[in-house]
């Protein structure tokens, strides 16, 4: 489904010492299946991240999603990625105060509102929320709820890629394996990337990528 090639990501272009936040990096991930991208703060895990989810474009090499460079897609094209086959759950998690946590695991939708409504509903209580919070504005739910309400909005529109960019931090262990559990479940059917500090969430993933220093150091999967 992706695969990068010699993907090199640049900061600080215009100034002498440049920073490499991606250093040549080749790999291809699978079609579907749990990854893990683990490294140290700086080594360029959120920044891969961006890339593949063409949020951020790389200086130079190349990103192929089915076959396709995305190097110099338009932007409704982007557009088109992001809306119907890439979901996106973030270390912070976004959500609109004024609105109820079912409210903001709706808000982009594609489906009609009363299917959304009851498909969140189903997704927020089968990650951990109570009934009684799903009418909650985010200012009265906790952090660990706040992020759960970010993953089922994330997993509203079925995408066939979800990237998660360390979604657990916020939760404590128990609510934690929860989550994952149901981003493994999620993973059988699509490709879900998990990118974290905490390597016990993805001990049961299918690929695990290393990344230290702007370079991929080392590359496992489940059996090999």
């Amino acid at each position: 489904m992706f695969e990068l090639v010699d993907a090199t990501m640049i900061y600080d272009m215009d100034k002498e010492e440049k920073v490499y936040a991606m250093k040549s990096m080749n790999i291809t991930f699978p079609d579907k299946g749990l990854v893990g991208i683990i490294g140290p703060s700086g080594s360029g895990k959120s920044t891969l991240m961006y890339t593949m989810s063409t949020l951020k474009k790389l200086t130079s090499g190349d990103v192929l999603y089915n076959g396709k460079s995305l190097m110099n897609i338009s932007d409704s094209e982007r557009q088109q990625l992001r809306r119907y086959e890439f979901g996106f759950v973030f270390q912070r998690h976004y959500l609109i105060k004024y609105m109820t946590a079912l409210d903001n695991a709706t808000i982009a939708a594609t489906i009609p509102a009363a299917e959304a409504q009851k498909k969140a509903k189903d997704l927020l209580l089968e990650i951990g929320l109570k009934n009684s919070e799903l009418n909650h504005r985010p200012t009265k739910l906790s952090g660990g709820q706040r992020q759960r309400v970010a993953i089922a909005r994330a997993m509203m529109n079925d995408p066939k890629v979800l990237f998660a960019d360390e979604p657990t931090a916020s939760l404590d262990h128990e609510n934690a394996f929860l989550v994952m559990d149901r981003l493994k479940e999620y993973s059988k059917d699509r490709l879900v990337i998990v990118i974290t500090h905490d390597t016990s969430i993805i001990s049961d993933a299918d690929m695990i990528v290393k990344i230290w220093d702007g370079k991929i150091s080392e590359v496992s999967t489940k059996g090999a």
